[in-house]
């Protein structure tokens, strides 16, 4: 198979002859990751944006759930900086919120509150727009990289053994608008979710991936509110109900980097939270504890309250065997979509192009399309794992990865023990969030400390009330 950065024709726009051009689909932060991995190893990349990107940090349409929560965990952190050294540095000077997990936070989970042990991790919470304008100023400042401003893709040029670049069309609402072509070497298909990759594929005789699905109908509403006694700051950043098979309602409010908090509650198929104001306040009454309700009593609310029902984990499994062209890949969430609850879309599209990159440069292995998605989707498949398992347990989940095999129903049964205990278990604790934010593989649950506490101890005191202190390191 071809190299996935093709054999060097001359592209569109010039350059000469041996010039590598490769084109990514979506300026989202999965694109321009994707983008700037690619700097590297191409002559030219552009990027092609259906939307226009804002002058300075806003929201944009292309990003329905941009006005929802959205934090950044460990394994993105370390993936980011791996792309952009001193990210990290730029962002807390943005005023990022940075949360120490669990210490600043009050959290409930499975009936139970968790310690505030001091804090083992930490994640991001600023708004999802603030940290893609950051990385959209640092990735395009290289000159290697160009931008298609208000195009959309609208089909593949090349045919079944090799993509050879993509049809563009302005958005200009006229469907029957001309297209162009914009050729290449190397197409990566970074347009979300709602990637029309198996149309364009079949358009040239190839074949789409197979899709597993599992999908709880979650839905979820958002919205900023500023408090007005000060309840959440100091050493209480933020708090959050997890949902579960047991109380499938959730959660919680979590700081901004203006020092407001953005709201979010959580319900399931049939019992979708509203966006009334009044009836969105109402609704937090169902988390189980009261301690969200008196907080947005005395909170001022600063925004109508958005909703978002998209939810369904997807994963389309490029890497099984089918005909598919040579010089396409697919990444972020056009591969790889999670329940957005779980807060791992941002980290794996950075962990993504951490991947991308790493396997460009292997001198030991020719990078064959074929090698390359297999890396991209073997970067999601830890996320995967999380945010499916989790879900293939929720009442009224439905899709073609809910079956459970017995492999999945043994390490099903572990992982509540897991859960049992990691809110009164500082060992059981400290390696589930290494987990659960990325920063470790699964197998930190099975190491000795750990697997002696899962099989063989009770599960820990925790408190009876929300605790309002963080509890002091030990000395």
């Amino acid at each position: 198979m071809n190299s996935a950065v093709g054999t060097g024709r001359r592209s569109e726009g010039g350059g000469g002859r041996g010039e590598r051009h490769a084109v990514v689909v979506g300026g989202s932060i999965a694109g321009l990751l994707a983008a700037h991995a690619l700097a590297g190893h191409c002559d030219r990349v552009t990027v092609v944006e259906r939307d226009r990107f804002p002058e300075a940090t806003g929201s944009r349409p292309g990003v329905p759930q941009g006005r929802h929560p959205h934090v950044l965990l460990e394994g993105g952190q370390t993936a980011l900086e791996s792309l952009l050294p001193g990210f990290l540095t730029e962002l807390e000077e943005a005023g990022a919120p940075r949360v120490g997990m669990p210490s600043d936070m009050v959290l409930w989970q499975n009936g139970r509150w968790l310690r505030r042990w001091p804090a083992s991790t930490h994640i991001y919470t600023g708004s999802r727009a603030q940290l893609e304008e950051l990385i959209r100023r640092r990735v395009l400042a290289n000159p290697v990289i160009g931008v298609v401003e208000g195009a959309e893709a609208v089909g593949l040029l090349g045919d079944a053994s090799r993509v050879r670049g993509v049809l563009l069309r302005a958005r200009s609402g006229d469907a029957g608008a001309e297209s162009r072509a914009l050729e290449a070497d190397l197409v990566v298909d970074a347009s979300g979710s709602g990637t029309k990759a198996p149309q364009w594929l079949a358009a040239i005789g190839a074949e789409s991936a197979y899709e597993e699905t599992i999908d709880t109908g979650l839905a979820y509403a958002s919205r900023v509110y500023r408090g007005r006694k000060g309840t959440l700051d100091g050493e209480t950043l933020g708090h959050y109900v997890y949902p579960g098979p047991d109380q499938v309602n959730g959660g919680g409010a979590l700081p901004l980097e203006d020092g407001s908090h953005l709201v979010i509650v959580s319900g399931l198929r049939g019992d979708e939270p509203p966006t009334g104001d009044d009836e969105f306040e109402a609704y937090a009454k169902r988390l189980g504890h009261p301690l969200l309700d008196r907080w947005l009593e005395e909170a001022e609310p600063l925004t109508p309250a958005f909703g978002y029902r998209r939810t369904a984990n997807i994963r389309r499994r490029y890497d099984l065997p089918g005909r598919r062209p040579a010089g396409f890949l697919a990444t972020g969430d056009a591969l790889c979509t999670f329940n957005p609850i779980y807060g791992q879309g941002m980290a794996i599209a950075a962990m993504s192009a951490v991947a991308l990159r790493d396997t460009l440069a292997d001198r030991r292995r020719t990078p064959t399309t074929r090698r390359v998605q297999r890396a991209l989707l073997a970067a999601s498949r830890q996320a995967w794992d999380i945010s499916a398992g989790a879900d293939r347990g929720m009442p009224g989940a439905v899709g073609t990865a809910v079956a459970a095999g017995p492999a999945d129903r043994v390490a099903g049964w572990y992982l509540r023990r897991v859960t049992e205990r990691s809110p009164g278990d500082p060992v059981v604790g400290r390696a589930f969030r290494a987990v659960l934010v990325l920063a470790e593989p699964v197998t930190a649950l099975f190491a000795p400390s750990v697997a002696r506490a899962v099989l063989l101890s009770r599960p820990g005191p925790t408190p009876a009330e929300p605790p309002a202190n963080p509890e002091p390191r030990e000395r």
